[in-house]
């Protein structure tokens, strides 16, 4: 059910009053002007949560990017969380995931022509984006994790919500999760509950947007993760080229993840597996794996009896796959489970068609504003039943 995630520490709710103040005081200044957020003359639109930890950034932002990349060059700004460089960075395929970030690495070898940068300074990194002569040719930037850096003002504001964390039901750090009280939902445009049950029923759905209470000016989305098939990591070393998603019960599996909320797919592999032998090796969020860890992993692979599979997530593969010592039989049987977006309700034709109305009219790119078929990318979403697949490139 909504909100079965979400834990309390009620000691620490003091805390989160103090910090709750700071945070409202630089919002206010916001409001007043005194903190200045700036707009700009390309389409920008944000993808991003009150909640510290994973609500699905990173698919949704793929979604957006298969919507409108066969219509306009665009270009991904993250922050670039762990990385060890500085300032602006500009991907390109031989950039390293140490310099970007695990998942500017998975969306530039996802997307090889899309412009991927990194800049804990949006203001910067759009200039830059947008002026450089490498990346001038930009007609919409996607900011990825960016709804508390007010001070850029995107043209469109995603908020994503987590069924199983629902932030009417959350407090704010450090009792709970949320990053600013829950007032701060009043900046949104659009208001995304993700990772909803399949199952969900109507008058789930009419219950979710009563306790959400939506302002009148913002539309309410509800989507879904769906799991596509395994992929492997080392393709030129697999024993398999893929693994169709229901034959994983034919395997004894390690789960292995370095991601904020690693329960919700061990429930789902659980299922997936009919209880077939499945081992849990779980790291924090955005993990750098050691060479410790990796002994643990060939270790514990190790022990788990025949037919066995490593499964992990596209996020984590980008930190694994330039790892040494791993295993040979690891390598051979180390498989990544992708996941897609899919709106439910039949909500994504309106979706798609808000966002690729709104790019068309703000672009700087007169072709662009001036075609009839700009919103009407290629492999376009005629069909309300057609679901915009995600799926990860080889390397």
């Amino acid at each position: 059910m909504e909100g079965d995630l979400i834990k309390i520490h009620k000691w620490l709710l003091p805390l989160s009053w103090l910090y709750g103040a700071v945070v409202s005081i630089r919002n206010e200044l916001f409001e007043l002007g005194v903190l200045k957020s700036r707009s700009f003359d390309v389409p920008v639109i944000s993808v991003g949560n009150i909640t510290v930890g994973g609500s699905g950034k990173t698919p949704h932002v793929e979604y957006l990017v298969n919507l409108l990349k066969d219509i306009a060059q665009v270009a991904v700004l993250s922050r670039g969380y762990k990385r060890k460089s500085k300032g602006y960075v500009l991907a390109d395929l031989d950039t390293p995931m140490t310099e970007i970030g695990d998942e500017p690495f998975q969306m530039k070898h996802k997307f090889p022509n899309v412009h991927v940068a990194v800049d804990k300074n949006r203001c910067t990194g759009i200039d830059r984006l947008t002026t450089d002569e490498a990346t001038n040719n930009t007609d919409v930037v996607l900011l990825d994790d960016a709804f508390q850096h007010r001070y850029v003002k995107p043209g469109i504001n995603i908020l994503l919500v987590d069924y199983h964390r629902l932030i009417i039901y959350d407090k704010l750090l450090p009792a709970g999760r949320l990053r600013e009280p829950l007032s701060g939902k009043h900046r949104a445009d659009i208001i995304i509950i993700t990772k909803c049950p399949k199952e969900l029923s109507p008058i789930n759905y009419r219950v979710l947007s009563k306790a959400m209470e939506p302002y009148p000016f913002q539309e309410l989305f509800f989507t879904t993760l769906e799991y596509c098939d395994l992929k492997p990591i080392f393709e030129e070393e697999a024993l398999q080229k893929e693994i169709k998603l229901q034959e994983i019960q034919n395997y004894n599996i390690l789960l292995l993840t370095g991601i904020a909320l690693p329960k919700q797919l061990e429930l789902d592999i659980r299922k997936f597996s009919k209880n077939k032998h499945l081992d849990i090796l779980a790291y924090p969020d955005h993990h750098s794996f050691k060479k410790k860890d990796i002994a643990e992993i060939n270790k514990r692979f190790a022990e788990i009896p025949e037919p066995k599979i490593v499964i992990t997530t596209e996020k984590d593969m980008a930190r694994l796959i330039c790892l040494e010592g791993i295993d040979e039989a690891v390598r051979k049987n180390i498989y990544t489970l992708p996941i897609k977006v899919k709106f439910m309700l039949e909500q994504q034709e309106k979706f798609n068609e808000k966002i690729l109305s709104y790019v068309q009219k703000n672009s700087r790119n007169s072709i662009l504003a001036k075609s009839k078929n700009a919103v009407k990318p290629k492999d376009s979403h005629h069909s309300r039943n057609r679901v915009r697949t995600i799926s990860f490139r080889n390397h």
